[in-house]
């Protein structure tokens, strides 16, 4: 599996139509990472059977509640479920400190060490990097400091075929030819070649969050040819006005955003309370960007071969 992406809440301001505030668990070969969370995370995880400890990285793109409200009390359940392992938090400047006076109020200290990591939200930076990916800020343009993330996959290893593998080869020999390293005899005569005992990669995947933010094209050049773009459509273009005056965008505008950085696939989320249906929102991006789709919550968006 490539990166996998599970809308845990689409909706903006306030919760309604059961539709739940700003968060997303995104899987990659098996390892989570949380994108946003507003009030009632947990228990969309847990309706889902998201096991939170298994996160160690919590992404988060600004400092209004509905991004952010319900973190506090998903960390104290980690604390409450035993957790000692360390969590990374991503956040503009003051989310450590809103957490701090909340813990320094209610006199609890976690089990585990919370790692903050201010997220400079004017700049396109790597702000996190593993063995498997690299994730980058992406400044966006809403009415606070706010910071969208562009999550990618690093080149995999080669595959092994198998059943031309040679009996008996030691594992550290088959990880080289995973790496695209030939195995050699210790005078250095080549014994077998990655080439014919390996196939190429699978292909790396590239995932885009892009909310909240009014229409802003500096961003195309940042997330231009990823696989998936999540960009909030809060609006339809009805109601452009209001989504000017308030940094948001409408569904038409995010697809035109997809257009020009000629992404894969769209998701659309954080409506306005005013939809009951978001099925319009959908069909107003489709005109302009065929591939757009309404995030559905509970529902998995799947990038691999």
């Amino acid at each position: 599996m490539g990166i996998k992406v599970t809308i845990l809440g689409s909706n903006s301001a306030t919760p309604a139509h059961h539709r739940h505030h700003s968060a997303q668990l995104v899987n990659v070969e098996g390892r989570y990472y949380l994108v946003d969370c507003g009030e009632g995370t947990q228990l969309q995880m847990k309706r889902y059977k998201i096991k939170a400890q298994r996160i160690d990285h919590i992404f988060i793109s600004h400092l209004h509640g509905d991004h952010y409200l319900g973190l506090v009390g998903l960390l104290s359940s980690m604390h409450l479920m035993g957790r000692k392992k360390e969590l990374h938090l991503y956040a503009p400047y003051g989310l450590s400190e809103i957490i701090r006076v909340q813990l320094k109020y209610s006199e609890t200290a976690f089990n585990y060490e919370v790692i903050f990591h201010e997220v400079d939200t004017e700049s396109h930076r790597v702000i996190h990097e593993d063995e498997q990916i690299t994730v980058k800020s992406i400044p966006l343009s809403h009415r606070i400091p706010c910071s969208g993330f562009l999550i990618e996959e690093k080149v995999k290893n080669r595959r092994i075929i198998k059943e031309l593998l040679p009996e008996g080869l030691p594992v550290n020999k088959i990880i080289q030819l995973k790496k695209g390293q030939d195995i050699t005899n210790e005078s250095g005569e080549v014994l077998y070649t990655y080439q014919e005992l390996t196939k190429p990669p699978r292909k790396s995947y590239s995932y885009a969050y892009c909310s909240d933010t009014r229409y802003d094209e500096s961003i195309v050049p940042l997330i231009k040819g990823c696989d998936m773009l999540y960009h909030e459509a809060t609006f339809l273009e009805e109601h452009l006005d209001r989504a000017s005056t308030t940094f948001h965008s409408t569904a038409m505008e995010a697809a035109r955003i997809a257009v020009k950085a000629e992404v894969g696939k769209l998701l659309l989320g954080h409506f306005s309370v005013r939809y009951k249906d978001i099925l319009p929102l959908q069909e107003e991006a489709r005109t302009i960007f065929k591939n757009s789709h309404a995030a559905i919550e509970g529902k998995s968006y799947i990038l691999d071969d």
